[in-house]
């Protein structure tokens, strides 16, 4: 049997926060490429957290973590970096969802044991 872990249920929430933000910071009709990017990497941050809290494994955390990064680097890639508020929002719900995943994937007792076979001190 596998732990829960309450880093998946943070990132859960994070994700949420990010869907709804558009709407709950007034962007949604203004920062368009910004809005879409909260919508879709929030509903598949959702959804991998959401999975992660009934069946924790490390690739859901690897998955997460792909969509933190990509949390951060998105105000530039998708050129929105000039809305503040916008961005530094982005960039905050990435960063917390980056370290939660990592976090939850170093506890993750398979994970650990792979990481120490692989890579001895």
């Amino acid at each position: 049997m596998t732990t829960k872990r309450w880093q998946d249920m943070v990132n859960l929430v994070l994700g949420a926060w990010l869907f709804v933000s558009p709407w709950a910071m007034g962007y949604m009709d203004s920062v368009m490429s910004a809005t879409w990017n909260a919508y879709v990497v929030g509903a598949v941050t959702m959804a991998f957290a959401a999975y992660a809290v009934y069946l924790p494994r490390a690739w859901e955390e690897w998955i997460n973590m792909v969509f933190g990064v990509w949390m951060i680097v998105s105000p530039w890639t998708l050129a929105f970096a000039f809305h503040t508020g916008v961005a530094m929002n982005t960039v905050i719900v990435g960063v917390g969802v980056t370290a939660m995943a990592t976090w939850a994937m170093f506890s993750d007792k398979e994970f650990e044991k792979w990481w120490h076979d692989h890579h001895p001190a």
